[in-house]
């Protein structure tokens, strides 16, 4: 097996030598990544769904929620997603060579 799939046979991510983009296209395939996507998808739930706790539950359990509290509970998961994201896209960030 390669060393870079666990015994599951999905794909680990590299500790040792992180990828790093400058293109959006790079940038993507970082995102898209099967062990990133795995992370940034269970910080969205746990993260999201404290959000979701504090700002939308009780209008729920009211039974007044309308499409604008809907989305705002889309939104509230999508967040940290995003910022997540970021995060990873802003440590594996290319640094420019140095001229000197």
């Amino acid at each position: 097996m390669p060393p870079n799939i666990d015994e599951k046979g999905t794909a680990k991510c590299e500790k040792a030598e992180p990828e790093d983009w400058a293109t959006p296209r790079e940038a993507l395939s970082i995102v898209f990544k099967r062990c990133n996507l795995k992370n940034t998808v269970r910080i969205a739930l746990i993260v999201g769904t404290i959000l979701f706790i504090i700002n939308q539950l009780d209008v729920l359990l009211r039974g007044q929620a309308t499409w604008a509290v809907w989305f705002k509970v889309c939104l509230t998961y999508f967040v940290p997603f995003i910022v997540s994201n970021l995060g990873i896209l802003t440590v594996t960030k290319r640094k420019p060579k140095s001229t000197i």
